[in-house]
C-alpha cells in the first residue's frame, strides 16, 4: 500500500490574493490617514482662527482668552476614530504580509515602516498634546505625510513577471524632487507654526531687513499674539516661495520626460499638483489665509508627496505578477 503523498498546491495564486488584500488594505489606509492629516490641521488652525479680522487685534484676543472655542469636539473624536482605525489596519497588513510564509519582505517592510510612523505620531501626540512648538507641528505634519505616502507606496506597488523586484527604477531626478518636497513641507510647517503666513503680503512687499533668521529654529514657539504680518517671518516666507518655485520647475521637467515616456497620466497629474498649489499660495496671502484654503493646500502637498514616492511604478508601470 503507497504511503499517502500530500498534495501540493501552487503558491502563487494565494501570493496574489495576499499582495491583492494588502493593496485594498493599504488604498483603505491611506485614506484614513488623509482625513486624519486634514482633521489634525483644522483642529490646529481652529485653536487661533487665521482668517479673523482685522490684524492683529482679533488674533491677539483669541490667543489670550481662555474661553476662545478651541477645537470642534467632533473633529476630535472623529480624529481619535481615525487614527485608531488606521493603527488597526496596518497591524492587519503586517499579519498578512508577515504572517503566513511565503513572507512578502517588501511589503512588510513598508507595514513595519507604518507601523513606526503611526506609534511615532501617538507618541507625539500623548507627549505634547496641544502645543503652540513649532517642532510638535513639524512632527505631526511630516510623520503624516510619510505615513500617507508610504501607504500609497505599497497601494501602487507592483511587481515584475515572475520576480519579486521593483517594476521600474524612477529616474534619479524623483529621488531629488521627492526630497525637495519634503524640505518644501517642513517650510510650509515653520510658516504656518511661525505665524508668517502674511510676512509677504505681496511679491516684492518683504520687509527682509526686518526678517531674521530664528523664525527657522522650530524649538522657539512664537510669542502670544503674533500675528502673521509681522516681519520677522519675512526670511522664511520668501524661502518657502523660492524652494516651492524651485520644485515647480523641476516638477516640470519631470513631467515632461514621462509623458514623453508614455506615462500620460502620471505626467498629467505630476505637472498639474504644482500648479495648484503655487496657485493656491497666492490665493492664501491674497485673500488673508481663509482655513478652507489652508486645508486645501495642505492635502495638496500630501498628494503630491504621495505621487513622488510611488514614481517607481507609476512612471513606468508594468502587469502585476500573474499566479
Amino acid at each position: 500500500m503507497n504511503a499517502h503523498v500530500p498534495v501540493s498546491y501552487p503558491a502563487a495564486p494565494r501570493i496574489a490574493r495576499r499582495r491583492a488584500w494588502l493593496r485594498g488594505m493599504a488604498w483603505f489606509c491611506a485614506a484614513l490617514v488623509l482625513s486624519i492629516i486634514g482633521l489634525s490641521a483644522h483642529m490646529r488652525l481652529s485653536r487661533v482662527d487665521p482668517a479673523c479680522q482685522p490684524w492683529p487685534q482679533c488674533q491677539q484676543a483669541q490667543a489670550l482668552d481662555a474661553d476662545a472655542p478651541g477645537a470642534p469636539p467632533a473633529a476630535r473624536a472623529a480624529h481619535r476614530m481615525a487614527a485608531s482605525a488606521a493603527l488597526l489596519l496596518v497591524l492587519a497588513m503586517l499579519a498578512v504580509a508577515l504572517g503566513p510564509r511565503p513572507i512578502l519582505w517588501p511589503e512588510g517592510r513598508m507595514a513595519l515602516g507604518l507601523l513606526g510612523l503611526a506609534l511615532f505620531l501617538a507618541v507625539l501626540g500623548m507627549a505634547a498634546g496641544a502645543s503652540a512648538l513649532p517642532a510638535v507641528t513639524l512632527g505631526n505634519l511630516l510623520g503624516g505625510f510619510a505615513m500617507f505616502a508610504l501607504s500609497v507606496r505599497l497601494a501602487t506597488r507592483r511587481t515584475r513577471v515572475g520576480h519579486g523586484r521593483l517594476a521600474a527604477t524612477a529616474p534619479h531626478g524623483f529621488r531629488l524632487a521627492l526630497l525637495l518636497a519634503l524640505v518644501q513641507v517642513a517650510l510650509g510647517g515653520l510658516v504656518s507654526a511661525g505665524q508668517a503666513g502674511l510676512s509677504c503680503p505681496a511679491f516684492g512687499a518683504c520687509d527682509l531687513g526686518a526678517g531674521g533668521w530664528q523664525a527657522f529654529n522650530p524649538w522657539i514657539e512664537p510669542a502670544a499674539g503674533t500675528p502673521p504680518t509681522h516681519a520677522g517671518g519675512a526670511w522664511l516666507h520668501m524661502t518657502h516661495r523660492g524652494v516651492g518655485l524651485a520644485l515647480a520647475v523641476m516638477l516640470a521637467m519631470l513631467s515632461w520626460r514621462a509623458w514623453r515616456r508614455g506615462a500620460r497620466a502620471f505626467a498629467a497629474v505630476l505637472a498639474g499638483l504644482p500648479v495648484a498649489l503655487v496657485t493656491l499660495g497666492l490665493a492664501l496671502v491674497a485673500l488673508g489665509l481663509p482655513l478652507a484654503l489652508v486645508l486645501a493646500h495642505n492635502l495638496c502637498a500630501a498628494l503630491l508627496l504621495a505621487l513622488l514616492a510611488s514614481a517607481p511604478d507609476c512612471y513606468s508601470p508594468v502587469p502585476d505578477a500573474g499566479p
